[in-house]
């Protein structure tokens, strides 16, 4: 039986594109990992991604995951399976579109083949604790001065 891990995640951008931060939160019983880091020029949907993607990495082996997110957009594309659509689209939208953030989707994809993952949409700002806590850690991270590259995203934007 595969162990049940609640999470919440969060992504923040000053500006977008901007400085960026991700903030992921796990708990499976008393243990309890915060997980965050930021970029230096990114968007609020790649962190939002990334917060999700770092906290299903960090599972060492496949769990029941209740994803808390205050993103629609990543629990619209997942639970109305837009996103596998776009995959088997070639990452495209529709005929002219093109989907964002499509390596950031594969890997998280990827990993919804190991875990069961069911995704939770929140509401943001609205006194949840660890949604806020997540909030925490993703603005910290997006404002620290050690932030990373998000080669990705500066690859193709610039």
């Amino acid at each position: 039986m595969k162990q049940t891990v609640t999470m919440y995640t969060d992504g923040a951008c000053s500006g977008n594109p901007g400085p960026g931060g991700f903030g992921a939160i796990l708990i499976a019983g008393q243990h309890r990992k915060e997980l965050s880091g930021g970029y230096r020029k990114t968007t609020n949907n790649r962190m939002e991604l990334l917060g999700a993607i770092t906290g299903l990495e960090a599972l060492t082996r496949p769990c029941r995951v209740l994803l808390h997110t205050d993103s629609s957009y990543i629990v619209n594309a997942v639970n109305k399976g837009w996103a596998v659509r776009w995959r088997s689209q070639g990452w495209m939208r529709n005929k002219k579109e093109a989907a964002e953030n499509p390596d950031l989707w594969e890997r998280l994809l990827a990993l919804l083949e190991k875990h069961d993952v069911e995704f939770i949409w929140v509401r943001g700002h609205a006194g949840n604790a660890e949604n806020e806590c997540a909030d925490r850690l993703a603005v910290a991270a997006s404002q620290a001065h050690d932030r990373a590259v998000d080669e990705e995203y500066e690859r193709r934007n610039g």
